[in-house]
């Protein structure tokens, strides 16, 4: 049995109603809901949330939502592995389960990706597994810049290295997190040793905090369905 469970606060503050503001066509936790329904591999689709609303769209989509999520795990800085492991227990989930934290503001992931990830917890005995992505510019040659406007490299060594000839760097995409319920209650971080990465396509990942983020990942997705549909 896996279980999936979307942590959908109902304060967001830069983008009010964020988890349920229609996104291309949907409420952007249906999204999620979707991919994880079609991933075929959860027993349960649980949505985490302090807000009525939250449940009422998240329960029109399929999802369950057998609690409200106490307002000390609601706020702006609520880490998230406390709130998937209020979530196991509230469920009382045996700690061998494995379950994953989707986000509710992922409407790039697919079905695919998520059941890759729960093969490689279960093949390579990992304690997390989730989507990272590589960064588009080598972090090795990364600038600090004062106020003052002056730039100065974080690591000047790399200076005369080709960029070809630089160490790729990953980063956590933001999108699905796989764990079991014992690794989740442990209160382990994500990066822990023994967490693997699903490898996902830049074009593919995009954070939405702000409005501009917003906008420019409708832009994206709208493109990508086109793309989907010519072929």
């Amino acid at each position: 049995m896996a279980v999936c469970v979307i942590p959908a606060r109902g304060g967001s503050k830069r983008i009010p109603h964020k988890n349920i503001k229609s996104f291309c066509g949907q409420p952007m936790i249906a999204w999620s809901i979707n991919a994880a329904r079609g991933a075929g591999v959860f027993d349960r689709i649980v949505v985490s949330t302090d807000d009525h609303q939250i449940a009422q769209v998240a329960q029109s989509y399929g999802a369950d939502v057998p609690f409200l999520r106490d307002a000390s795990l609601s706020d702006d800085h609520a880490p998230t592995v406390p709130v998937i492991a209020d979530a196991t227990k509230r469920l009382a989930l045996s700690p061998e389960t494995p379950v994953c934290c989707l986000y509710a503001t992922a409407p790039f992931v697919e079905a695919g990706d998520i059941s890759q990830g729960l093969e490689i917890l279960q093949d390579r005995a990992a304690t997390y597994v989730m989507a990272v992505t590589t960064f588009p510019f080598p972090i090795q040659r990364a600038l600090r810049r004062s106020e003052e406007g002056a730039v100065q490299m974080f690591d000047p060594s790399t200076m005369q290295t080709r960029s070809q000839d630089l160490e790729e760097a990953w980063h956590d995409a933001g999108q699905f997190y796989w764990a079991t319920a014992e690794t989740w209650q442990s209160g382990r971080g994500v990066f822990a040793d023994g967490a693997h990465g699903v490898a996902l396509p830049r074009h593919r990942v995009q954070d939405i905090d702000t409005v501009e983020d917003w906008i420019r990942a409708e832009y994206l997705k709208r493109a990508l369905d086109a793309q989907a549909a010519d072929h």
